[in-house]
């Protein structure tokens, strides 16, 4: 009996020490534990955000301020003394038809017109395919009028060329049966083209068509005399090509709510296509299924003889020579080595991004406030901006047929003779997500199937998107491209937004980072990206200050305004406010500008600048050494990278030979 009663003493014990041990150990759990949330895009912004965000805070000069050497540019796109109405009698009709994404469809429209107006042509409201091609879209809206104010295009043009909606009864009868002249012009296309090929057909024909794909139908840079004919792509692109009023009005309710957080916000565009991907051999910087989808493209692109190289590359050695995108997690290292607090606003731009959002994931710990169009749009209005659509069947997939007991009977009758091998076990459930979208396709086929009219439908909508994202990255007080000059010589949409930033507002904090050098930094510090030493954030913070002046502006001249005049419209589109601070013109090997020369702007537009500086002179301003927000907790700073001296210290960028703008 003593024994048992010990053994129930023994056991007592035992659960007490259990009990309190679990108590103990779930105290210190609750105590260490770090609030873990699931990711969740904002359905809205909140009302209350700003306040959420802490109280409003004075830009900081050294990262929002206005780039000084550059604030005598000023917007002028109008035509000189020498330029005369189109004429009356026109040499015919051009219509033409617009395939690809949003900044595809701007180049080429830019185009379109500058041919026109060489041609003496009356140009037809142009078509844009995505938006014919998708299956039930709101017919409130043709397809040029599905994204552009098609009035605003006409009128803001009429001393420029002839816009006629829509081609007269007899050609249009013509264009049906295929009997007019149709060509497909490259985006290097010149101007002997249309003169000596075009212009004779059009001439006999009263009028052509033209099928642009490749995102322009003009070679970019012109000879000197034809400035007029720049001048006039940037009137189409910056002033004429107004988006519809419900993205207007949409787009500046976004920037309002921007704004209304009483900080400073920055837009950055990933500019991770998987076209632009495939082009350029990137596709080992992702991984899984995105690698493959990436080489599907690739494979694709290297059958149509849109691309002349291997399948397989090394896509690090492409990201050193500069021509893979920054990622995500590179640019938010980048931005807060240049200071940005993790409480800045960072709008995320582009209406697809490829990987999703698993490459998001590190930008947004860094930058807890990310938001995108989700986050500043209701469902509603982004429903009421596409307008009333016809409904698509779901495309749900259906298992065969299930046999009968009799079926199965026939069929084991007539399965030959015996013996026979035990039938085999019964199929797995097929789940839905197998049979939908890209994972279908890319584990049971070889070939990507046509898009279906989801597929067709969605890319419309991102003409919308992409719209949205514009304006707003506009109005940002800073922009960041992650990925733009890629080589393949399409027009992309960062490529067009610092163009058009540039072009009206040049001393706003547009950043030009040249990827090879930013690969060449990140290489030298890869171990330690996190915690990277005060030598390597000096050399970052020098490269990426100076893209955002005039070594800046002549790299991009270098890349970019070869395949997109848009991307760097000067100096043809500028005048410069104050003769006195003019530049000494920089050319290239070719002759041609590539910073520098801009005319002397009017007399009525520096009295207008004068009135704007006498009203800025009363405003205060914070002084460059006032922090902002928070300080830069990001710099693992070292004693012994303190006290080293800097006079020893040879830039990155001058270490290595110039870049070869076609390499």
């Amino acid at each position: 009996m003593a024994f048992v009663t010990k053994i129930k003493w023994v056991v007592l014990s035992v659960v007490t020490l259990s009990v309190a041990s679990i108590i103990i150990h779930l105290s210190f759990a609750k105590l260490w534990s770090v609030n873990l949330v699931q990711y969740k895009a904002l359905p809205i912004l909140p009302e209350d955000f700003g306040f959420v965000l802490g109280r409003q805070v004075i830009k900081n000069k050294k990262l929002w301020g206005s780039i000084e050497s550059l604030e005598t540019l000023q917007p002028n796109a109008n035509a000189r003394s020498n330029y005369s109405v189109p004429k009356e009698h026109s040499n015919g009709f051009i219509y033409a038809k617009v395939f690809g994404g949003f900044a595809k469809i701007r180049s080429s429209i830019s185009d379109l017109v500058a041919i026109s107006r060489l041609l003496n042509a009356t140009l037809v409201i142009p078509e844009i395919q995505e938006s014919t091609h998708s299956k039930g879209i709101s017919l409130k809206f043709k397809s040029f009028s599905y994204l552009y104010n098609e009035e605003q295009f006409i009128a803001y043009l009429k001393n420029d060329v002839v816009i006629a909606k829509s081609l007269p009864e007899s050609l249009m009868e013509r264009r049906k049966r295929n009997e007019i002249p149709t060509f497909k012009p490259t985006s290097s296309s010149s101007l002997n083209f249309y003169v000596k090929e075009i212009l004779p057909k059009l001439k006999k024909s009263k009028v052509i068509g033209l099928v642009i794909a490749n995102g322009g139908a003009l070679q970019s840079i012109l000879p000197t005399g034809m400035a007029e004919i720049q001048r006039l792509r940037c009137r189409v692109a910056f002033h004429a090509l107004q988006f519809r009023p419900e993205i207007q009005t949409l787009g500046r309710r976004m920037v309002h709510k921007l704004r209304a957080l009483g900080q400073p916000f920055l837009a950055f565009h990933p500019g991770l296509l998987r076209e632009t991907l495939a082009y350029n051999g990137c596709a080992e910087l992702f991984q899984d299924v995105h690698t493959e989808l990436i080489q599907h493209q690739r494979s694709r692109m290297i059958k149509e003889g849109i691309l002349k190289d291997e399948l397989n590359v090394d896509s690090y050695l492409r990201r050193e020579k500069g021509l893979c995108p920054l990622m995500p997690e590179e640019v938010g290292i980048l931005l807060r080595v240049m200071g940005y607090p993790s409480k800045t606003v960072i709008y995320l731009a582009g209406s697809e991004t490829f990987g999703g959002q698993r490459v998001l994931i590190p930008l947004r710990s860094m930058f807890m406030n990310t938001l995108d169009r989700t986050s500043l749009c209701s469902e509603k209005e982004l429903s009421d901006l596409v307008g009333p659509e016809t409904p698509i069947p779901l495309n749900r997939f259906q298992p065969p047929p299930v046999k009968s007991e009799k079926e199965l009977t026939e069929a084991w009758k007539k399965a030959g003779p015996r013996p026979r091998p035990l039938p085999p076990p019964p199929d797995r459930p097929i789940y839905q997500h197998e049979k939908e979208g890209w994972y279908a396709w890319i584990t049971e086929t070889p070939t990507e199937p046509d898009p279906s009219p989801m597929d067709l439908r969605m890319k419309a909508h991102r003409l919308l998107w992409d719209a949205l994202d514009y304006i707003v990255s506009l109005e940002a007080d800073a922009f960041f491209p992650g990925f733009n000059n890629d080589g393949s010589r399409w027009p992309d949409f960062s490529s067009l937004v610092m163009g058009h930033r540039l072009y009206e507002t040049a001393s706003f904090r547009t950043y030009r980072p040249d990827r090879k050098v930013v690969a060449k930094l990140f290489n030298m510090t890869r171990e330690n990206l996190y915690h990277p030493k005060h030598n390597w954030t000096t050399l970052v913070q020098q490269h990426l200050n100076k893209s955002l002046a005039e070594e800046g502006l002549i790299r991009q001249s270098l890349w970019s305004k070869p395949a997109i005049f848009l991307s760097h419209p000067l100096p043809e589109c500028s005048c410069i406010i104050d003769s006195t601070k003019a530049t000494n013109r920089v050319k290239g090997e070719d002759g041609q500008v590539l910073y520098g020369g801009e005319d002397v702007c009017p007399k009525w537009m520096k009295h207008a600048n004068e009135a704007v500086s006498s009203e800025k002179e009363g405003v205060k301003s914070e002084d460059d050494g006032v922090a902002d927000y928070e300080s830069n907790d990001f710099v693992d700073e070292s004693e012994s990278d303190k006290n080293s001296t800097r006079s020893n210290q040879t830039p990155l960028w001058d270490q290595d030979e110039e870049m070869d703008p076609n390499d």
